[in-house]
């Protein structure tokens, strides 16, 4: 899977330097699917790194890999739930 990945990382990263920023691959939980990576340059402080991260990454990463599950930041953590507080 890591293979795999490292492979589509290359094929998205130019058109994420076109705007200004990059892309690196961090890691790749093959247990549960989740391809941690870190967005750079400009797409530090874009305020659609979110979209760029769900709408585009994530959706071509589980099409082009099988078994991913989720593609996210170090920040951010998966939301396995609603969360409460009182």
């Amino acid at each position: 899977m890591q293979e795999k990945v490292e492979e589509v990382i290359e094929i998205i990263r130019p058109a994420i330097q076109a705007d200004g920023g990059d892309i690196n691959l961090l890691d790749v939980d093959q247990d549960s699917g989740v391809v941690t990576v870190e967005l750079t340059g400009a797409c530090v402080s874009c305020p659609a790194s979110t979209v760029t991260m769900k709408a585009g990454i994530e959706r071509i990463m589980k099409d082009r890999v099988p078994g991913v599950t989720a593609v996210v930041q170090p920040e951010s953590e998966i939301e396995l739930g609603t969360a409460v507080s009182l």
